[in-house]
Order: structure tokens, then sequence, then C-alpha cells
């Protein structure tokens, strides 16, 4: 780690970016969306250059949807806020064999069309990462669940590329993400009273 680098500075600045995201995510505040755009914007360059291109495509993506999702949050509800809700135990009977599919077949495609290091867990990030960012961008609960997973994976994998900054920041959001699934189940649970007087109303 040496600043006076220009590669550690781009890893720098883009996990401090990301880091102030995540954070702000779990909080539930809004500004985490355009701090996250920054964030990923800077990655895209840092998993470029380490050869990790599932992580670079995976930049690209959760930009554009967190422009979606910034709106979603504002005014995704009927001109109001979306509330926290829980994922129908239906929907894991697809989004599992889904992400299972997407992360083997994206990997072969790494394998066989690049010099992509780890292809086949660099791909389960990618899918993983996807999925969690648009139950989060619903406002789903069991998005702080993924993330779980999402880090668990990520943390020895970027640390085997010399990533070790960002590994040491993934190791912060896996307990940001533990955190933020007790915070968001609490607002959930308040939440569910003051829907029900509403609905009476």
């Amino acid at each position: 780690m040496n600043l006076s680098d220009p590669a550690f500075q781009l890893e720098l600045a883009a996990n401090v970016a990301v880091a102030g995201s995540i954070l702000l995510a779990g909080r539930n505040n809004v500004h985490t969306w355009w701090l996250g755009i920054v964030g990923c914007a800077l990655f895209a360059i840092v998993f470029e250059r380490s050869h990790l291109y599932a992580d670079m495509a995976l930049q690209f993506f959760f930009i554009a949807v967190s422009v979606l999702g910034w709106w979603q949050w504002l005014r995704g509800d009927h001109g109001a806020p979306l509330p926290i809700t829980a994922l129908r135990p239906s929907a894991w009977g697809w989004l599992l064999p889904l992400a299972v599919a997407a992360t083997f077949g994206y990997g072969w495609m790494l394998t066989r069309l690049t010099n992509a290091y780890a292809p086949y867990v660099d791909s389960a990030v990618l899918v993983l990462s996807m999925i969690a960012q648009v139950l989060m961008m619903r406002r789903k609960l069991e998005s702080w669940w993924v993330w779980l997973l999402v880090n668990s994976i990520a943390v020895p994998l970027y640390y085997s590329r010399g990533l070790h900054l960002t590994s040491i920041l993934y190791v912060g959001f896996w307990i940001n993400a533990l955190v933020a699934l007790r915070h968001w189940r609490r607002l959930m649970r308040t939440q569910a009273p003051a829907q029900a007087v509403d609905a009476a109303a």
C-alpha cells in the first residue's frame, strides 16, 4: 500500500466512495445512489487493470441501476418512497436456479474469450451482486442476506489478486450488511402499524 502509487490512489478513492455509499444504504439514506455511481466508475478502472472483467462489467450495471434506484427510492410508490418489504418465499424458486445458471454461463464465456482471473468466482460476485442490488433497489429486506454472501466470496477473491485494501473494505461491508439487515428489519416492523393505519383511513 503505497500512497504515492497512482494505482493505489485510484483504489483508495474507489473504496472511499463505495464505502460511503454502502454505509448510507444501510442507514436507508437516498444519497447512497449518487455516491455509489462515483465509486463504481472508479472501480470499473481498478478491476479492468486487475483482469477481473466480470467485476468491471458489474460496475456499469451498478451505475445504470443506481440511476433507477435513486428515482425509485424518491418517487417509486405512487409519489411516495418505497417501504421496506420482505421477498415472497416463492421468488427463491426461480432466483436461485437463475443465479447458478448465470454464474456458470458467464464464467464459461470469460474462460473462452478472455484472460480473466478466477472467472467462475468472479462471475458469482457479478451475478449475486446484481440480484442483491435489484432487491435493494426494491427495498427488499433479503437484499442484505445476498450482500453477506457476495462479500464472503469477494474478500478472498480480491485479496488473492493483490487488492488488499479492497478486500479489507469488503470485510467492513460484510459487517455493515449484518448491521443494515438488523436496521432494515427494525424499520420494517415500525412501518407495519403506520401502513395499517393508512389502510384503515
